[in-house]
């Protein structure tokens, strides 16, 4: 997982601590002061984001706990992908570039340019370096790509 990643696990954490854990309690006592529970739709609501947020808590704990975290900032450049870096590819076919930093599949978000580590681009780019040609496998058919730069931002 990278350094920003994490970050964002711990806010989110953060987050459903200290304000959604204590609205859900509170909007659990509202409902339960409305009388019989077995008919109150309010209350089964309630419970019901209870157990998703302390299903949500227990899982990003048990990943922050779990993974390795990489600041690829501190890892000296080699001009080689590897996880954390930022890549720049050169689509052959359609003459264009585009950027994607690898990423956990926690943190991938290709609209802005993070791709999970098992991703078939990210597989493919995997140890390759600057000048690389590599084909990726995809659904509409191969596609060649040069790696044209590999920053570690």
């Amino acid at each position: 997982m990278t350094v920003n990643g994490a970050e964002k696990l711990r806010a989110e954490l953060n987050k459903l601590k200290t304000v959604e854990r204590p609205k859900i309690s509170k909007a659990i006592a509202e409902a339960r002061e409305h009388g019989d529970l077995r008919e109150n739709a309010e209350y089964h609501a309630a419970r019901e984001q209870q157990s998703f947020c302390e299903g949500r808590i227990t899982e990003i704990e048990s990943k922050l706990a779990e993974s390795e975290i990489i600041d690829v900032t501190k890892i000296t450049p080699s001009c080689r992908v590897i996880f954390g870096t930022t890549v720049t590819l050169y689509n052959i076919d359609s003459d264009e570039s585009v950027t994607y930093q690898i990423v956990g599949e926690d943190e991938a978000d290709v609209p802005t340019g993070k791709i999970s580590v098992i991703s078939p681009i990210a597989r493919a780019v995997m140890g390759k370096s600057e000048g690389d040609e590599i084909t990726v496998k995809a659904p509409a058919g191969d596609v060649l790509y040069e790696i044209e730069s590999v920053e570690h931002l």
